[in-house]
């Protein structure tokens, strides 16, 4: 039974379904990182929690998994293997990471180590990028991309790569940038590999569309193109044209956007083949996507394809493109970094408390609705007794108009306070009981539906939306969000969660669901006795890069977590920013303000004064979220 009741709330969760192969349930209920491709390798997430307490590492934490990169990098090199086996084609398979995706230097060294038997490379898109790429250790015949705007230390950054032997390849996004290899030669340093990147007709899918297609600001037109071939000729720099790039957009959700890009990729390499041109290398950018919702469609959170379906449909379209114009396969080369980095990492939060209408029942008791002086009070009082699964559509409209009414009275100064309060709660309680008498309906209406979610409770979690996931503000992307215990019971409740910061767009009131968007999750009944723990998967993309320090919430608390010899270590544990940091970042002089405070209390008790300016200077040194 126990083992049953688990299978039902990993679905409700949909642990089965995004979670597979990644993500579980252990008999007590906790959640599970499977961190190697071996089924036993589990590591219980609560119990990673509890050991880093011990060490005074509190939530939110950032827990990482290196070997789930290193499980993605051998997937995606092991499905372009198999499809090149497959369709037997000439050429060869590069993977590139976009450093862009994670520039943490705990993800990008542990994601280089783990491909650098697969020549995996780097991409750059700005000179900080390209510095911290030259820094790394890659392997000989793995590429160094440049992409983004230039400028002449851009390109001359690019000539001490190859001057140092990495393959270095500079990706021409603009017609303007070529003037740079030019200097370069006449200033006889090495020059790189040269790449155009090309505008496509083709569009992406999802949130990123606009990536793509002939609106995209990156990218050179057909004419471009061909004005561009022939400088490189008069200047007698073509030699050095070796890759053809495109990118349609992050998280592409239909594959059919795939291929179709591909086949308009793959025939334009072919035309500037046959003009003499020595293109060796098709670099398909990136685009992989993820699938956060585990639904396997089109929708924004997800993709309608698997990681072997992706890499088949690029072989086999190049292939037959190359074929049909008789010429070479070029190497291969992705840019996927979703695809790689996105499931190896979570945030582990603490809720503090639930926001609900209901929590003062015990209070409202002790009104006497026989005291109640309005009439509008009575007729709530009434409303709320008398609804029922007949008549709840009339009773509820009626409850409205009192509810105007009260508030017309209150506003007139003619219903006290205490009125108003009990007033609330009866219309409260008849929204509820309206909600719940709806849904017997063989059709529930809008305005119920839209009920129901104006009723949710909330859940108040220590974290801040705008640091750890930037991208569900921003973008509403959606990621699996789930208690890491308690899962051996059905949750009982559905909530909203909401961050510790003064924005009311510090809220997530959008999740994951197999066949919708929820607009609640579901959790379990807790209180302040006992921590009560969610976890936010799936976000080792880009959520890293792109947090913001909203409020002076800094960085959180994070950790590496490794599974050995049937248990779990934890290595690299990095403390977050604390209020002295994120304070400085603005320009403040912690030195200066102590001296404004300490100034402000000389006129107090000596004692007091040492006393608060000791606390006050302590305080610099916290950590910037809720303390235990």
């Amino acid at each position: 039974m126990e083992n049953k009741l688990i299978e039902e709330v990993e679905h409700i969760y949909g642990i089965d379904s995004w979670g597979k192969k990644y993500f579980s349930v252990n008999e007590q209920g906790h959640l599970c990182v499977q961190a190697t491709a071996k089924t036993e390798s589990l590591v219980d997430v609560y119990q990673v929690v509890q050991e880093l307490q011990k060490q005074n590492v509190q939530t939110p934490v950032l827990l990482r998994f290196p070997q789930i990169l290193k499980r993605r990098i051998q997937k995606l090199h092991e499905c372009f293997e198999q499809s090149i086996e497959e369709f037997q084609y000439e050429g060869q398979y590069l993977p590139v990471f976009p450093i862009k995706v994670n520039q943490q230097k705990i993800v990008v060294e542990s994601l280089i180590r783990s491909g650098k038997k697969f020549d995996l490379g780097i991409e750059a898109g700005s000179k900080p990028e390209l510095i911290t790429a030259l820094g790394q250790d890659i392997s000989d015949q793995a590429l160094t991309i440049c992409n983004g705007f230039k400028d002449q230390q851009y390109m001359n950054l690019a000539s001490l790569g190859v001057t140092m032997g990495r393959k270095i390849v500079v990706v021409i996004e603009k017609p303007f940038e070529l003037k740079y290899l030019l200097h370069l030669k006449k200033q006889n340093k090495p020059i790189p590999y040269i790449g155009f990147r090309i505008k496509l007709l083709a569009k992406g899918s999802g949130l990123w569309e606009k990536s793509g297609g002939t609106s995209s600001k990156f990218g050179l037109t057909t004419m471009q193109l061909i004005q561009s071939l022939e400088w490189l000729k008069e200047h007698d720099l073509l030699p050095y044209l070796r890759l053809l790039h495109f990118h349609i957009g992050s998280q592409i959700t239909e594959i059919r956007k795939i291929k179709a890009a591909i086949r308009e990729a793959a025939r334009v390499y072919a035309k500037v083949k046959k003009m003499g041109v020595d293109i060796q290398y098709l670099d398909v950018g990136g685009g992989l996507g993820v699938d956060y919702d585990g639904s396997k469609t089109s929708s924004d959170a997800s993709v309608n394809y698997t990681v072997a379906e992706y890499a088949n449909d690029v072989v086999y379209t190049v292939k037959e493109v190359c074929n049909e114009e008789s010429v070479p396969h070029p190497y291969i080369i992705t840019e996927s970094g979703r695809a790689l980095t996105t499931h190896h990492s979570m945030l582990i939060m603490d809720a503090r408390d639930m926001i609900s209408e209901n929590k003062n029942d015990d209070h409202v008791q002790k009104f006497d609705s026989k005291k109640v002086k309005q009439k509008v009070i009575e007729d709530l009082h009434y409303i709320s007794n008398k609804i029922s699964v007949k008549n709840f559509r009339e009773y509820y409209h009626d409850a409205v108009e009192k509810r105007d009414e009260m508030q017309s009275l209150f506003n007139l100064g003619m219903l006290d306070i205490q009125d108003r309060a009990f007033g609330e709660w009866l219309f409260n309680q008849i929204s509820q009981k309206t909600v719940k008498f709806s849904k017997s309906a063989k059709f529930v209406a809008d305005e119920f539906v839209e009920l129901e979610e104006k009723l949710h409770n909330k859940i108040v979690c220590n974290f801040s939306v705008f640091q750890s996931i930037p991208d569900h503000w921003a973008l509403d992307q959606l990621f699996p969000i789930v208690p890491i215990h308690r899962l051996n019971e059905k949750p009982t409740q559905k909530a909203t969660i909401v961050d510790i910061t003064c924005d009311s767009d510090g809220e997530i009131e959008k999740f994951v669901d197999l066949k919708d968007i929820k607009h609640a999750l579901e959790i379990h009944d807790f209180n302040e006795s006992a921590p009560y723990y969610l976890g936010i998967l799936m976000i080792g993309s880009y959520q890293d890069t792109m947090g913001d320090v909203h409020n002076l919430f800094g960085t959180v608390n994070q950790a590496e977590v490794f599974y050995n010899d049937e248990a779990f270590t934890i290595q690299n544990i990095q403390k977050g920013e604390t209020s002295k940091q994120t304070i400085e970042m603005f320009g403040y002089k912690p030195e200066q303000l102590i001296a404004n405070v300490e100034q402000k209390l000389t006129e107090k008790d000596a004692q007091f004064a040492k006393d608060a300016l000791t606390f006050y200077k302590n305080a610099f040194d916290d950590y910037t979220y809720l303390g235990l």
